[in-house]
């Protein structure tokens, strides 16, 4: 993510110390942690640049504050809220993909990607996967 930003060396180090700190979603999960779930440590103090992987122990907690809302309500309320967030940025991530096809067709993206086949594969990526999968068990 950071290689596009290579020849601004002040967006590059603002970018590299912002990936250093916990995310949205990691903060959410320590939320977890510290309303007594039981989360796995390396979910609560990995190495914070580096894409975190869905965790059993985070979708777990995420079931129970969804089977219990009433006991939970505030755990739950975030949770949709992050589900909307990521709805949102995803109708957002198809109009984009749309406008490039339709202004650039299949040439090259201006971000050195592949471009369009680039952005199309960012349609599968989920921000919060955990609190997706979870909907199948409930």
């Amino acid at each position: 993510m950071l290689a596009p930003h290579r020849h601004r060396p002040d967006l590059y180090a603002e970018l590299t110390t912002e990936l250093a700190v916990p995310s949205l979603y990691d903060e959410a999960i320590r939320l977890l942690a510290r309303r007594g779930f039981a989360i796995a440590p390396e979910s609560c103090t990995r190495d914070w640049a580096v894409s975190r992987q869905p965790d059993t122990s985070v979708e777990a907690a995420w079931v129970a504050a969804y089977r219990d809302p009433a006991h939970h309500w505030e755990l739950y309320e975030l949770a949709e809220e992050l589900v909307d967030l990521e709805d949102y940025f995803r109708q957002w991530r198809f109009r984009h993909v749309t406008t490039v096809e339709r202004v650039i067709g299949s040439r090259r993206g201006t971000g050195g990607t592949a471009g369009v086949p680039y952005l199309k594969s960012l349609l599968e990526v989920r921000l919060f996967p955990e609190l997706w999968d979870l909907r199948t068990r409930l």
